[in-house]
């Protein structure tokens, strides 16, 4: 057998690779986060750029798209740039607007509603009877605003160094705004030469690589790009839809804080299956302050509106554009959580929509099957064996 040099070098090659990450794997892995740390800007631009382009993607099929005049033409990238941008910073700054006053108004409430919620819950518990004699008096003699009072101190005195903390905050803050505008740059860029781009990395993968194995990446890019495209969407319009119907609702019912309530369910909602309950028992318990009726009311109304959503508004405007059955997005939210938090609960779906996309379009793809073969084949085949009998027996 023939050995090639080129087959010796990529086994060398691959023997000292798998050497070095077992044996040095501490020094490997410090520098492969040094990279990524580097390579910030570039991944938030890339992620800016994708967001960016389904925006603008949107605008360059809307914007006289069968038209040929040379200056609708030249102008369609850069005014649909500019209008997905302006698109992009409008939605930003009305979710700030609606949600973080609501959220900083939502804590406060909390921390002030606590004591007085807990002081209100121990007597309607001695009033049913439900507890134990022990636990109603033990519950009844804890002084819950001191208790308060302690956690909030707890939390100010885990922070550290009011300097530490305002120096700490202060880069932070420096280093964040300067990560968002060389990301800013670096999607402009991409978004105005995406397709020559795409014809430099196709012509260099095509160059170096196999076809079959390009043909294979291309294909696996593609449905990762229409799951996220979708699940990004999808998620969005699922989010507000949630949102406003669930603050029509309790303004109907006249339940306090629908506006607040409508907001922080809108703002959790973005997290698949688990979100809208974390918003909804949140704002029970803020509700529980004012009336354990009206707590009640709003628990069993959110259980009606997520029916209602589950079975109606997230298959068509979600689930079934994902394609992913609810038992794997589960799975995916837990795991993706575990891994990355809350990163993770957003990217968890549609990574996991990919793959349950590709492994379900490989196991349905249809086998090759072999022909049978024919009476004058099998003939032919045996012809020879009877012609060697019958010269043996002569």
């Amino acid at each position: 057998m023939k050995v090639e040099w080129k087959s010796c070098f990529r086994i060398g090659i691959t023997v000292a690779l798998l050497y070095v990450f077992t044996q040095y794997w501490g020094s490997v892995s410090e520098f492969i986060m040094r990279i990524l740390g580097a390579a910030t800007p570039i991944l938030a631009g890339c992620i800016m750029g994708y967001i960016l382009n389904i925006l603008m993607s949107f605008y360059e099929r809307h914007y006289f798209p069968k038209s040929r005049n040379k200056i609708v033409t030249k102008s369609r990238r850069a005014v649909c740039m500019v209008a997905a941008m302006v698109t992009l910073v409008a939605v930003i700054v009305l979710v700030i607007a609606l949600v973080v006053p609501e959220l900083v108004s939502c804590v406060q409430l909390l921390i002030a509603k606590v004591p007085e919620s807990m002081t209100h819950l121990t007597e309607w518990l001695n009033e049913m009877e439900i507890l134990p004699e022990n636990i109603e008096e033990t519950l009844i003699a804890v002084d819950w605003e001191k208790r308060m009072e302690q956690i909030v101190k707890v939390f100010v005195s885990g922070i550290g160094n009011i300097t530490d903390f305002l120096v700490g905050t202060v880069f932070s803050v420096v280093s964040g705004i300067v990560t968002f505008f060389v990301g800013f740059i670096f999607s402009i860029y991409l978004l105005s030469g995406k397709e020559r781009l795409g014809d430099q990395l196709n012509r260099v993968m095509y160059h170096y690589m196999k076809k079959s194995w390009c043909d294979k990446i291309k294909y696996v890019l593609s449905v990762m790009d229409d799951s996220f495209h979708r699940y990004i969407v999808g998620q969005c319009t699922e989010a507000v839809i949630l949102g406003v119907l669930c603050a029509l609702g309790m303004a109907i019912l006249k339940l306090p804080y629908a506006s607040m309530i409508g907001a922080l369910i809108a703002f959790t909602a973005l997290v698949p299956i688990a979100g809208a309950y974390i918003g909804g028992g949140i704002g029970a318990f803020m509700i529980l302050t004012v009336s354990p009726i009206k707590a009640v009311i709003f628990v069993i109304f959110l259980v009606v509106l997520q029916q209602i959503e589950g079975n109606l508004i997230y298959p068509r405007v979600v689930g079934s554009s994902m394609g992913l059955p609810a038992i794997w997005v589960l799975v995916a939210v837990t795991i993706g959580g575990g891994v990355m938090g809350i990163a993770g609960m957003l990217l968890g779906v549609p990574f996991a929509a990919t793959l349950y996309r590709l492994i379900r379009e490989d196991v349905n793809k249809p086998q090759p099957q072999t022909e049978p073969q024919t009476q004058t084949e099998t003939k032919t085949k045996s012809k020879p064996q009877t012609q060697g009998k019958s010269r043996g027996k002569k």
